[in-house]
This record gives structure tokens, sequence and C-alpha cells, in this order.
């Protein structure tokens, strides 16, 4: 199924005019939606000629996220630009390439002139083809060939580690596309210090450099995927030394877009689904459920039981299940209760929308109910007028195409790659569950005419500690990630939290909060940079999962608490206003802050320590800092 990857075949595909539609795009939110479609590699050089176009002319490229990065290789990267830039956009990216010359690795690593120490770079993608390396084949001499790794593991660890020194920044590193050619057939993986045998030690070993400053770009995996023989151009190489046919450079870019969207916490957090005919086969109305196909014993039947366990599996590394169904909700919910076969049940599910209104308005409600944001969400659909309603309606929610198939399904979902990660916490494998307990406050809440009684009631623990090693990957998720309640959206990755961490200039604090219904994780991240009598607050984050419970108000007074401790007699707050965090336009107002400047877009705030009253919390504070 290469196909699948050559032409992202769960992206729509662009209309007719496109050429027209891009000449007529005015911002970056016009490239953004052009970008959303299955792109060939002129389309999208046609996007990239576009973006320059606007960048030039200095028109809005809001609310594209401007990032730089660098890009070094031993093949042609000139082809890769275009492609990278004009995938970016469908990430909500505006990016800025910055081109190692051809096959200048070593050069631009380790020379004190290098092209790359006057760069702000927010990550550099190191992109050694197999030919790149001085690997050097020795069949049968298995001592020789381990040095000849540990030889080319060494020369790849001080590249990196020279270009980190060199620009501070984040490290994507490529992995390697085995060759076609095996010279000993199906020996050729065992036979020690043969190419094969080489390059699948070699990217083995590469996984030991993965660190918090390093991420590896599994083109291997890709490759395999695709298929070597396919990936593997050799005219291509011989003509242009690029190491892959030209037809996979959208997907090529396309999985570094992933990961360049994920730094930003723009991975997917949410998958909502349909039920008839994408849960099972058949319409639980008309068929009963003796009628609807789900099962083992039958090949339609087993595709849907597939797809079933791929969602539980989602579910288990913390993407949250939820269903929009026209239905009626006791008739949908027949096969989750009664149904022996299904693998999924009511319990794996935040949020359950079965009824007669128009699946966007559904999607709006699910993301109400679990604050999420609708950028969080992909909506699974075998129904094209669905899906294409979704779209128009709710541009900012995932909608992959799905083949006719559903044996399909499941492969078409994952290759799209929504749920991409680059670092994984045990809280990640809880959040399903954190939010379904979230209903449950939240419906509790709806039935109590008290607002304090319902706090009291939520036997609130809230504890707060210092930054740590424990808790940093998921400080730096949670710090990459939060979007709506970021009042700053300072982005720090893991490098960057342990100098925090070290740094006795700044007050660092990680709260978690349990209650009656179970533990809800780490919920809220504050860092504030100290002054001789002022502290500013550089980055002040919370889970919307937590809104509306004087959690704020606990994480304010331990703040104020250590800084008076400390001397500091005020303490300022920065609000830069974005598009997604807006709930937080207030906060500094609603906590007794008073604005001091605010002409410009960011507004800062004051609190006057000495003049503070403390006020009574709905919950057991621990470990107060």
């Amino acid at each position: 199924m290469h196909h699948m990857f050559e032409n992202l075949l769960w992206l729509p595909q662009p209309s007719q005019d496109f050429a027209q539609q891009v000449t007529d795009a005015i911002n970056g939110s016009d490239l953004k939606e052009l970008a959303k479609f299955s792109l060939d590699e002129s389309q999208l050089r046609r996007l990239y000629k576009k973006k320059l176009l606007l960048k030039t002319k200095k028109d809005d490229l809001l609310p594209l996220t401007d990032m730089t990065i660098g890009l070094i290789s031993n093949a042609t990267t000139n082809l890769v630009v275009p492609a990278l830039v004009g995938s970016a956009l469908r990430f909500g990216i505006s990016l800025q390439v910055v081109e190692a010359e051809f096959n200048q690795i070593a050069q631009e690593a380790f020379s004190p002139d290098s092209s790359f120490l006057k760069q702000n770079f927010s990550t550099i993608l190191v992109a050694i083809d197999y030919r790149g390396f001085p690997l050097k084949p020795c069949p049968g001499n298995k001592e020789l060939a381990r040095q000849n790794v540990q030889d080319c593991l060494a020369y790849v660890a001080s590249v990196i580690e020279a270009l980190r020194a060199k620009t501070g920044a984040q490290i994507i590193l490529q992995n390697i596309a085995l060759p076609v050619e095996t010279l000993s057939g199906s020996y050729e993986g065992r036979l020690s210090g043969s190419l094969t045998w080489l390059i699948s030690e070699l990217n083995g070993k590469l996984d030991t450099l993965i660190s918090d400053d390093t991420i590896l770009l599994d083109i291997s995996g890709l490759a395999s995927n695709i298929g070597l023989t396919d990936w593997h151009d050799p005219t291509i190489w011989n003509m242009a030394k690029l190491p892959f046919s030209p037809r996979y450079l959208p997907i090529y870019s396309e999985y570094i877009c992933r990961i360049l969207a994920a730094r930003l916490g723009k991975s997917r957090r949410c998958l909502i689904l349909d039920l008839d005919n994408t849960l099972w086969g058949g319409v639980i109305g008309d068929d009963g459920i003796e009628g609807i196909l789900i099962g083992n014993g039958d090949p339609t039947a087993e595709a849907y039981l597939h797809i079933q366990q791929t969602a539980l599996n989602l579910r288990e590394r913390g993407i949250v299940l939820a269903i929009s169904s026209k239905n009626e909700e006791s008739t949908a919910l027949l096969p989750f209760k009664n149904h022996p076969d299904m693998l999924l049940r009511e319990e794996h599910f935040a949020a359950f929308q079965a009824n007669w209104s128009d699946k966007a308005s559904n999607i709006r409600a699910i993301s109400e109910m679990l604050s999420l944001g609708l950028e969080s969400i992909v909506f699974l659909d075998d129904n094209p007028a669905e899906r294409m309603q979704v779209r128009l309606e709710l541009p900012e929610v995932a909608v992959p195409e799905l083949p006719d198939d559903p044996a399909l399904y499941v492969r078409t979902l994952i290759a799209a790659g929504y749920f991409e990660a680059i670092t994984y916490s045990q809280e990640d494998s809880k959040r399903a569950s954190f939010y379904q307990e979230n209903i449950k406050r939240t419906r509790i809440l709806s039935e109590s005419s008290n607002l304090d009684e319902y706090l009291k009631s939520l036997d609130m623990e809230i504890t707060f500690s210092e930054f740590d090693v424990t808790g940093r990957a998921r400080i730096a998720q949670l710090i990459s990630k939060s979007n709506q309640f970021n009042l700053t959206t300072k982005r720090y990755n893991e490098k960057d939290v342990k100098e925090l961490e070290e740094n006795p200039l700044f007050y660092t604090n990680q709260i978690r909060l349990k209650d009656t219904f179970g533990d809800n994780g780490m919920i809220s991240v504050v860092i504030c940079k100290k002054n001789l009598d002022t502290w500013e607050i550089d980055t002040w984050l919370m889970s919307c999962r937590v809104l509306s419970r004087k959690v704020e108000l606990a994480v304010l007074q331990n703040i104020l608490m250590e800084a008076k401790n400390q001397g500091v007699s005020k303490l300022i707050g920065v609000y830069s206003p974005t598009a997604r965090n807006v709930i937080v336009k207030h906060h500094y107002e609603k906590l007794g802050f008073v604005k001091v400047s605010g002409e410009s877009v960011i507004e800062t705030w004051e609190l006057n320590i000495a003049n503070y009253v403390h006020q009574n919390i709905p919950m057991k504070l621990n470990n107060v800092i």
C-alpha cells in the first residue's frame, strides 16, 4: 500500500482550481487551509513560493507560529525545503529553513566559522543517509565490524554535541533506511560486517543518543512501510544526490513536521468515533444487535474488531475516546452493554453523544464537556458527507479520509500520524481516566446548588513541589501542550526545564491534585523569575480540567507565601494574548492584580504582596513551598 504514503490518502483531494486559490491567498489562515489537502511536490512548492511572497510583502501570516530550523545532510536539501515549508503550513507553522552547504556536516558542526553560529534555531535536523557514514563492510569480521559501528556512533554523537553547543537547539536525528541490494540474500542481516548488518546495528545504537535534547526521526520505519525498492531511486541519487525518490518528498516532510508540531503541543489528544459502519458493520437502528457485524469468523466483522482494538490501544496510551453518532442513545448503547464480541464498552468513553443533532454540533459539545480544544480532536467516520460537514463547520478538527474497505481504516488512521509523541510519561497512560473522572465532577456540579459545598465535597488535596528529575518530562510536556490556560505561551523543552531546576534565580513549582474521584496528576506549572524585590511570573499554566475549583487561588497564595518569605514586595504577571488563551484574559484581574500597562497587545499586571488578604481554600495543602 505504498501509494497511501505517496499520496497522503488520509487527506482530502485539493480542488481543481487549487493553483488559483494559492494565487488568491492573502494571509496565513488561507495558506493553512490550502495545506490541509493531499498535495504533491509541485503543489507544496507553489505554497512555499506564495508564503515567501507574503512574507516579503510583510503581509500578515497570523495565526501561523514562527519557527526556524537548521538542516544539515550529506545529501541535497534544496529539493526538500519547499516541501518542508509547504507541509509545515498544515500544522500552523510558518517555517524558515537554514540549509548547510551540501555534504558539509563536519565543517558546519566543528568549524569556528560555521554558518549556524549566528542563527536562532529551535531545532536542527541531522539527516545523514547511509552514504554519509564511514561505513566499511568487512563480512565475517565481527570485531572489526563492531568497532566500525562504534566509530560511526562516535562521529554522529560528536556532530550532535558540537551543533548543540554552538546553537543550543534541540536535535532531530534521522536514522538510516537500509539499502535494497543484499549481497548474501537472506543471510545478509546475520552476516557480521555486511552493509545491512552494520546499518541495522548502527540504527540500534542511535537510539542510545536519544535524550531530552535529541529526538529520533524514524526514516528507517517510513522506508520499510513504503518499501525499500520504491524508496530508493539510484538514478535520482546519481543525478541529484537525493537519497530517496522525489515522489516521497511530501511524506518525508510530513514526518518531520509532525515532530515539529508535537514540540509545540499540536499532537491530537482525543479520538471521537462514529458508530454505524465505523465501530461495527451495519446500522444498529435497522439491523438490531443481532444483525451488526463485529467479532471473529467473518473478514468484515474482524476488520471492525481491529478498529475497536486500536481504539483501546490508543486509550491505554492516553488518547481520550468519545462517541458522536446519529442514533437514539438507548439504541446506540445496546452493543456496548449486550454484544458479547464488543471490545469497547461504555466505560471506555469520556463522552457519549448519540442523538439526531449534526455531528459538528455534537463534537462542539464534546469539546466543551471535556475542556479540550477542537484542535486536539480527531473524528473518525465512514460517511463522506458527514466528514465534509465536520471539515466545513470545524476546520480545526482532523477528519481523515477513509477508504471503502474497513480493513484499511486502522492503517489509514495510524498512517496519518495525528497522535505523534516525542515523550511519554506515566500520566499520559492515565489521561483518558482523568477526563472521565472530570465528567463525573462536572455532573455533580450541575446537580449542586452551592459551589462551595460542591468543592468541599470533592475532598481535594493539592501538592506543591519544586521542579525535579521525576516530573521533568511531564513538566516539559505540559508547557509544550497547554494553550488555553497559558498566560504567556512560552515553550520550554526538557533541557530548558532541567536548567530551570538548577538555576537559583528562578522559583519553580509543579502542582498535583487529588480528590474523591481519583488522582488528577500534575495539573499546573509555575515559573517565576526572581528579582531583588519583585518576582515576575514567567510561566503559569493549568490543565483546563481543574478550572472553577479555586486551584489558581491556591497556587497564587503558595507563590505569595514563598515570595514574602524571601522579602519580595511585588508580584508581576504578564498576559500575552493568543487566539487560544482567551479564557485567561481576566485571570490576573480576578486574583486582585492591578493592570499597570496594556497599551500594546501584551498586558502587565502587579500585585502588592503586603496588601494581599489570604482567602480560605477548599482543599488540603501539602508540601507548601
